[in-house]
């Protein structure tokens, strides 16, 4: 079971970028999946969600209108659309489901993405 982010680099303030999540070992649409960013120097904060049960999707007031979650079931990928870029968006992005074997838990994270809002 993996997760593997990517999508991440740098651009301008105001550009865009789309980020990656690709699920190998499990069907991603079969669990809620979530983004997370950590800046330099700060804590890990969340970003966004997207439920399985019924596609509702909910975000960081602060990306809200902003950012966009989303799944593409046939390629097993989550994405995160990212527009309207701005220098506090700068942070590694990492990409996160958790997983119920056996009724047991299990919480994967992506390796983190490096996204960077600069001129």
């Amino acid at each position: 079971v993996q997760l593997q982010a990517c999508g991440g680099g740098l651009v301008q303030p105001g550009g865009y970028l789309r980020l990656s999540c690709a699920a190998s070992g499990f069907r991603l649409n079969y669990h809620n999946i979530a983004w997370f960013r950590q800046a330099p120097g700060k804590e890990r904060e969340w970003v966004s969600c997207l439920s399985e049960s019924d596609g509702t999707t909910d975000y960081e007031d602060s990306v809200r209108d902003r950012f966009t979650i989303s799944i593409d079931s046939a390629k097993n990928t989550a994405y995160l659309q990212m527009n309207s870029l701005k220098p506090e968006d700068t942070a590694v992005y990492l990409c996160y489901t958790r997983v119920v074997i056996n009724a047991v838990e299990y919480d994967y994270w992506g390796q983190g993405t490096e996204v960077t809002v600069s001129s």
